[in-house]
């Protein structure tokens, strides 16, 4: 039985994304997101400018690439390991539930970060964009070729609820402009499920319907 590896230049990619929001991480961290350069960024992981920006187009997509790397793919991967029997509702919302609260130990760093810049919070809020795709092809593969629209518009809704959810979650509370500290409002995987909760009809339509 063999299985299928990624070759040499993929490794090598692999790794200066890894090193690049490695080192975006540890400068934000010693010196502040707004005193990080690009360049400085690029020096840190060993590679040019350009290179750089083959990768990430902003200094804060380096740094909340620390939380969100390769989220997207996981998601997806998640979703289409979910066994047959299970609602695709339900592995859909457990899915992004789990792969969105486990941040991890520098994780927990870049977020604490995050909370302290309008711009980090941005650019985390929208990287649930890049999710949308990966997550079509999955729900598309569970519905079958004849699902592949319809997946596309559930995995288009399902992106935007995280995002509404991600949105209120960093919601500056009363008088933490003052702190520069943006308080998480409320439990995230709860914030997750509410926002997903109402697209459940939706999702188990499209499937009863593919199973016709």
């Amino acid at each position: 039985m063999t299985t299928n590896r990624p070759g040499l230049r993929e490794r090598k990619k692999q790794a200066t994304r890894e090193a690049l929001r490695a080192a975006a991480l540890r400068l934000a961290l010693e010196r502040g997101p707004e005193n990080v350069r690009v360049e400085e960024i690029a020096e840190a992981a060993g590679v040019s400018p350009r290179t750089y920006n083959n990768y990430f187009s902003s200094r804060e997509q380096a740094i909340v690439a620390a939380v969100t790397a390769e989220r997207e793919a996981r998601v997806a991967a998640a979703v289409a390991a979910r066994p047959p029997g299970v609602r695709l509702a339900a592995a859909v919302t457990d899915a992004i539930v789990e792969q969105y609260t486990d941040a991890g130990a520098s994780g927990r760093e870049a977020l604490l970060l995050i909370t302290t810049s309008d711009t980090l919070r941005a650019a985390f809020t929208g990287t649930t964009a890049a999710m949308e795709v990966p997550l079509a092809d999955a729900i598309a593969g569970r519905l079958g070729t004849t699902g592949e629209h319809t997946a596309r518009v559930l995995a288009a809704a399902v992106t935007a609820a995280v995002r509404v959810a991600l949105e209120r979650w960093l919601q500056p509370a009363t008088g933490s402009r003052a702190t520069g500290l943006v308080v998480m409002s409320g439990s995230l995987p709860d914030l997750l499920r509410t926002a997903l909760d109402p697209l459940e009809p939706a999702l188990d339509a499209a499937e009863q319907q593919a199973r016709r």
